[in-house]
């Protein structure tokens, strides 16, 4: 039986293996926020590395997702001082 005209042949696809969802800008988006509200240090700078992964493989949200991580350790920390400041003086 030959496979002549059926179509590409499914090694192929194997060059077009690549998911246009930015699933590691997703997964950085998930722990900024976890990063503003538990253990920024963690959370913030995996959220920071992930973005950076993003960015290296050309997702479409790698940049906005970094920035966004960057942002989210940064108010995560501010946060945390602040409520530990509030238990300390009350």
């Amino acid at each position: 039986m030959s496979n002549t005209g059926s179509g590409p042949h499914p090694s192929d696809r194997s060059v077009q293996a690549r998911s246009s969802t930015p699933v590691l800008s997703i997964v950085s988006f998930v722990l900024s926020a976890i990063a503003v509200f538990f253990i920024p240090i963690l959370f913030g700078g995996a959220a920071i590395v992930t973005a950076a992964v993003a960015m290296s493989k050309n997702e479409r949200l790698g940049k906005v997702a970094l920035v966004v991580a960057i942002v989210a350790t940064i108010v995560g920390f501010v946060l945390g001082f602040m409520a530990a400041n509030a238990a300390l003086q009350g």
